[in-house]
């Protein structure tokens, strides 16, 4: 199988704002309204990522701003309540950041984000340098393939590949990214397979089946 997943590269923002280590707080506010963005990495030297600052770190000021915590909230919330009395990205940001390379696939950067539990994620090169940015909005753009592309995908690399000789030509179908594959094979032992290369198949929102075997049974 040729089939070559998209890699971070293909769908990053490669124009990003970031700030330095001494950007003040209302600056920092200013430029994530300017650019709409919920979080911007924190550069040192010629581009080396050495934080993020985002929103969660700059909404302890304001929570905090009028009252005062207990003894208990003190200490299970040191860290927001060192970030509320925080005044630069050195203090606001969290470090080391969260980063990703330019060539890990959408589904390598997904799972970071999901891990990280962030939105947004900078892409660095092999030193730490900043290339650009990677979001959630940016990994979901794969779902805007055109359904044609896909079944032309899935003939290519799953049927051909699987069911080489089957007793009835396979179709492929495929709506709003569920892919629909009909007709009669020889081993249906190799649905299971054709289910998870399918689903590999970037652009697939689900996979089903209406495929027989030799019998006449049905593979779902």
């Amino acid at each position: 199988m040729h089939g070559t997943p998209h890699i971070v590269s293909d769908v990053m923002t490669h124009t990003v704002a970031a700030i330095g280590r001494r950007a003040n707080f209302k600056e920092i506010v200013q430029l994530m309204e300017q650019w709409k963005v919920s979080a911007l990495p924190v550069l040192e030297g010629e581009g080396l990522v050495i934080g993020v600052v985002s929103e969660a770190d700059l909404l302890p000021k304001e929570e905090f701003r009028d009252s005062d915590p207990d003894r208990y909230t003190q200490l299970r919330r040191l860290s927001d309540l060192a970030k509320a009395g925080a005044v630069t990205a050195e203090d606001l940001m969290t470090a080391p950041a969260v980063t990703v390379r330019a060539n890990a696939t959408l589904a390598q950067a997904a799972r970071t984000m999901a891990h990280a539990k962030v939105k947004r994620l900078p892409v660095v090169d092999d030193v730490g340098l900043l290339e650009g940015v990677v979001s959630r909005g940016d990994l979901l753009k794969v779902f805007l393939r055109d359904d044609e592309d896909i079944a032309e995908e899935v003939r290519r690399e799953v049927v051909s590949y699987l069911f080489r000789a089957p007793l009835a030509p396979v179709r492929v179908q495929v709506h709003d990214g569920v892919v629909t594959l009909t007709g009669r094979v020889r081993d249906t032992s190799l649905v299971p397979v054709a289910a998870r290369l399918v689903r590999a198949v970037e652009g697939v929102v689900d996979v089903e089946f209406e495929l027989t075997g030799p019998s006449g049974q049905q593979e779902r």
